[in-house]
């Protein structure tokens, strides 16, 4: 159920009953807070100069990408945004790397050539960030047909390989998105398309810039499911997440879910965020989705306080260990200035 708050559409959905394993749900949490502790640091060292260009951070969407990612397998891929760091975190690229890569260094995990909006980590099936919206999701299909093609051309054996697209609200206006949409339809493609629909495209208000802004409705067109889901509630996004996965992994087809949600900050460190209300902002504020799911923790005596506290030293070590190793890790050199533009043997 949703409830308007200025033409927006505001979820009112509590956490779910449906039962869960105690050791995921506090792999869950860990998971949200490392990335929301990932981003607060990351604006420090913006703004004390130890990062360029532009920063986009990810606060207040943690429940997405732990609640999809977390339910993905080693051998799926993800496809991300400029907003992109937590969602290779959540796909398991370690901290210190991907701040190693925001300081712009070697040992970052695209070299210190690709910075805050390109992340990438081949191990992991982490297909990168991408700096204008839409050009993640062909790579998405991409990678999705592979699977099918290994699968069915090569005969591979094993699982077929899912991969998860993530996108904004923005982005569901452009051209990539309805192109893609009826590809993966006709061709049974594994792969999720998950709208993060912060309500904002940088500075446009979602329901001014679209003609019909439920977006999940938009799947109709191309016969396709489209759910709409709390993107503020981790457990209704993971159960959610693991339908759709089922559904593409035994080889039903592509899934859309628009997940609603709120970003805490500006569209980037350098907005100064003039252009919401302070009325809408406390509204999203008191529906934290890491303070929503600790109290349902505490509520439900999943886990005792200790418990929690010790996930939280412990992430903000691993936090402060990124920083470290990033501040000690070296430049990329001149002369290796043309490397990685082509592969080599």
């Amino acid at each position: 159920m949703l409830k308007k708050m200025n033409n927006v559409n505001l979820p009112v959905t509590s956490l779910s009953n449906q039962i869960i394993d105690k050791d995921i749900i506090l792999l869950l949490y860990q998971d949200m807070l490392l990335g929301r502790s990932f981003e607060d640091m990351c604006a420090q060292m913006y703004y004390r100069g130890k990062m360029f260009g532009f920063v986009h951070l990810y606060n207040g969407q943690e429940a997405i990408s732990t609640g999809i990612i977390k339910s993905l397998i080693s051998q799926d891929y993800v496809c991300s945004t400029y907003r992109d760091h937590v969602h290779a975190l959540s796909k398991g690229v370690n901290p210190k790397y991907v701040m190693a890569e925001l300081f712009g260094k070697e040992t970052g995990c695209s070299k210190g050539r690709g910075g805050s909006m390109h992340i990438f980590s081949a191990q992991h099936n982490f297909l990168g960030g991408f700096a204008f919206i839409g050009e993640g999701i062909p790579v998405a299909i991409g990678a999705a047909f592979q699977s099918i093609y290994k699968k069915q051309l090569i005969n591979q054996n094993g699982l077929l390989s899912v991969t998860a697209c993530f996108f904004g609200d923005g982005t569901t206006n452009n051209g990539q998105f309805f192109e893609c949409l009826n590809m993966s339809v006709l061709w049974k493609l594994p792969v999720i398309f998950v709208v993060e629909n912060n309500q904002w495209a940088i500075g446009m208000a979602h329901n001014r810039a679209t003609s019909l802004p439920e977006v999940h409705k938009k799947a109709q067109a191309f016969g396709l499911p489209g759910i709409e889901v709390d993107g503020m509630d981790v457990l209704a996004i993971r159960i959610v997440a693991e339908d759709a996965i089922k559904r593409a992994r035994s080889g039903e087809g592509p899934t859309l879910i628009e997940a609603l949600t709120y970003r805490f900050r500006g569209h980037s460190l350098a907005d100064p965020d003039e252009l919401r209300s302070r009325e809408e902002k406390n509204a999203w504020l008191a529906r934290d989705p890491i303070k929503r799911l600790k109290k349902y923790i505490l509520s439900e005596k999943i886990a005792e306080i200790n418990t929690l506290n010790e996930i939280e030293l412990k992430v903000k070590k691993d936090i402060n260990d990124s920083v470290d190793f990033a501040l000690s890790s070296p430049e990329p050199k001149l002369e290796d200035l043309k490397r990685y533009l082509f592969a080599e043997d």
